[in-house]
């Protein structure tokens, strides 16, 4: 564990965050936990974080060191997609049982699953992940997968993520350094070019990344490889050859980009895909840092001409929703680079936000949304339940963005509700993501349920119970609760 705790205290002293590099000597020392309160492990374990990045690689088998109720519990956690390989959706577990813990079977029970794997599906590489119980009992995961490297020729890579160490996001930041330490840089390409980037923290979520690699592909711009997002071992191995890297989600992979830039000098900014003016200037980016590392500049005046395309395109089809959506309140609870970038998309069709989550910003996030709204009273680090069911019954918003966790909040006050986070179903990057998302929303706010859902019900209209009830609009649980008084007689007059 003392190497553990060494990746843990570099993690959180991570020079490219903005938050960190704010803080004087000794409270960079004391890193950014945060004391555990109940039920903080909803928001995911290390364990969990880890898979989250990792588990996309798509040809890799991932093998989960521990009982089965840990790999229960984190497989298919995510809507990424795969354009090939499938073996990334198969679980892998060693399954121990209390017999193994007490008899310390632990260490031979993960190599017989390592061979067992190597034999069965041949894949390029096995990554061991370490959970909370194997951590406790003292488990070498890492001489396990050396050992097996060498016996069976093939990357075995140990994930030393145990839940107990911390967050999700500390997790995310374990995944990145395996990661530097196994595969990165193991594999040479035979065909590294001046045009080749890589991506980091994109995920692939509902397949949105393949609405903007055609937009690459026309510039000739090869990713070399988008970590995690339908990801292949070898293309992850031989990353370190890119010439430049794009971050979408810095939370989770700034210490990656970092790191590779100092090693392999792999210049890198953070850009989002999501909105049409932010889609061009990260397509301008990337070519800008391409052309400053040897890339011919003429790729410059082309990517303005497939711009310009582009845009003229996103916004002739946007044009038929502007009027429909014009001056519609938005309320986005979620966090990260959607705080920002999808409260820029929304706002260039005429969107108002009303309030815009930044739970999960980095400090160049909050900043960004101060340049957007022009002011921050908008920005709210967390919200209670019953405060965003207060501001959605009290119609302050059109609808709710967010994710799975709040939408039976807005479905209470009835207030139309659209999934942005990782179990959506559409994908809204690049331009054409764009237009699916305000389609999306137009489908949402003018779906007639809601006038239906919204009217009174039919027996608070009933002669009958007139002196009862009086025939105005009334919350259902108000109706429930003088409901409850009536007596079986009164119920069956209804």
């Amino acid at each position: 564990m003392s190497s553990l705790s060494a990746k843990i205290k570099d993690a959180f002293d991570e020079p490219a965050c903005d938050k960190n590099r704010g803080k004087d000597a000794k409270a960079r020392k004391e890193g950014c936990s945060k004391s555990l309160t109940p039920g903080a492990a909803a928001g995911g374990c290390a364990f969990d974080g880890a898979k989250i990045v990792l588990q996309p690689i798509t040809d890799v088998a991932h093998l989960v060191h521990a009982p089965l109720a840990c790999e229960g519990n984190s497989w298919d956690n995510r809507g990424a997609v795969s354009s090939g390989p499938t073996l990334w959706r198969t679980s892998f577990t060693t399954d121990l049982t209390e017999l193994d813990l007490v008899m310390g079977q632990g260490e031979r029970k993960l190599f017989k699953a390592i061979r067992e794997i190597k034999h069965t599906y041949a894949p390029p590489a096995i990554f061991v992940y370490s959970t909370c119980v194997t951590a406790l009992i003292g488990d070498d995961i890492e001489a396990v997968c050396k050992r097996a490297t060498e016996k069976f020729g093939l990357a075995v890579v140990p994930i030393n993520a145990p839940g107990l160490a911390g967050s999700k996001n500390l997790g995310n930041k374990l995944a990145a350094e395996a990661l530097l330490d196994h595969v990165i840089g193991t594999v040479e390409p035979d065909d590294p070019g001046p045009y080749d980037i890589n991506i980091l923290g994109e995920f692939n979520l509902s397949g949105e990344f393949w609405l903007v690699k055609p937009l690459l592909d026309r510039l000739g711009i090869r990713v070399r490889a988008c970590i995690p997002g339908d990801a292949r071992y070898r293309d992850i191995a031989s990353a370190h050859r890119a010439r430049a890297a794009m971050i979408v989600c810095s939370t989770a992979l700034i210490s990656l980009a970092r790191k590779m830039e100092e090693r392999w000098d792999i210049p890198f900014f953070e850009g989002s895909f999501y909105g049409i003016s932010d889609t061009s200037e990260a397509l301008r980016n990337l070519v800008r840092l391409l052309v400053r590392k040897g890339a011919d500049p003429e790729i410059l005046e082309r990517t303005e001409t497939l711009i310009a395309q582009q845009e003229a395109i996103a916004w002739k089809k946007l044009e038929s929703y502007r009027q429909r959506l014009q001056g519609k309140r938005v309320l986005l609870n979620t966090g990260g680079v959607k705080s920002w970038s999808v409260v820029h998309a929304l706002m260039e069709i005429g969107i108002e936000i009303v309030g815009t989550s930044v739970k999960k910003s980095t400090v160049q996030d909050k900043e960004r949304i101060k340049q957007v709204l022009k002011h921050d009273k908008h920005m709210f680090e967390s919200m209670a339940a019953r405060e965003l069911y207060a501001m959605l019954s009290e119609h302050r918003a059109d609808i709710m963005l967010s994710g799975g966790r709040t939408q039976f909040i807005a479905l209470k006050a009835k207030t139309p509700w659209l999934d942005i986070n990782q179990e959506r179903q559409h994908p809204y990057a690049g331009y054409a993501g764009m237009v699916e998302l305000v389609r999306q929303i137009d489908l949402a706010i003018h779906n007639p349920v809601w006038s239906q859902v919204r009217q009174p019900a039919p027996w608070d209209c009933q002669p009958d119970l007139k002196d009862e009830l009086p025939c105005t609009k009334k919350e259902s649980g108000h109706l429930f609760d003088e409901f409850a008084g009536a007596t079986a007689h009164e119920f069956s007059e209804c």
